[in-house]
């Protein structure tokens, strides 16, 4: 049986694909197993995103578009996609931090204006989060960590949704340092998120713990 908590944060960060599935003009489907798109998802977002471990993995391809480079977020680790030309892309664990404890952090910025935005996601890497539309969406909090000069050199995205409020897209020179502020700005509410096996020391360092693991999934080229 999947720990609650990590229920709780595989919903969350289907609401927040979903969330960037729309800002790029796709609408996603919800129902108790999975949250999907039709099409394809914009790159580094999966096409689906199991909610509860019992998601049936030909039910759920019927649902996207599973040619070449479809992914999926097996959230529990319960899935076996590679009969179906899958390849396991990453391995992570959900993780949790209960509210309270709020610990000293650097100033983190929101942003808040398009061009603010696009220096934000040119240093992050991540090119679909470069749409405006993400700004106007009360649930979304982009924030970001300035150098001296005004550079970019670190940020995350922290977004309601699912019940919960997740943090992602942690990045930065002192991804610790991130994570720091954080916690010091949303701390004192229960957080949630997911980390890579190999990224996890930071997050746990502020409090966060594992509650489960999950697989991404993506299918290769023929």
């Amino acid at each position: 049986m999947a720990h609650a908590e990590a229920v709780t944060a595989a919903r969350n960060n289907a609401a927040w694909c979903d969330v960037v599935c729309r800002a790029h003009g796709t609408t996603g489907t919800w129902d108790a197993d999975a949250w999907s798109v039709p099409r394809r998802s914009p790159p580094w977002y999966p096409d689906a995103v199991t909610l509860r471990p019992q998601a049936s993995a030909a039910a759920l391809l019927r649902r996207v578009d599973a040619g070449p480079e479809a992914s999926v977020k097996d959230s529990f680790a319960a899935l076996d996609l590679t009969p179906y030309g899958f390849r396991v892309l990453v391995e992570g664990q959900w993780i949790h931090r209960p509210a309270g404890g709020v610990p000293d952090g650097p100033p983190l910025t929101p942003v808040t204006t398009a061009p603010a935005l696009a220096a934000w996601a040119e240093a992050h890497g991540g090119t679909a989060l470069r749409h405006p539309a993400l700004l106007a969406d009360p649930a979304v909090t982009v924030l970001a960590a300035y150098g001296p000069a005004g550079t970019v050199t670190g940020g995350a995205v922290v977004s309601a949704g699912g019940g919960a409020v997740g943090v992602s897209n942690v990045f930065g020179s002192d991804p610790a340092a991130v994570w720091r502020g954080v916690c010091a700005r949303f701390g004192a509410g229960p957080l949630v998120g997911w980390e890579p096996d190999d990224d996890l020391r930071p997050a746990r360092d502020v409090g966060f713990r594992p509650v489960g693991p999950l697989r991404v999934w993506l299918r290769a080229q023929p």
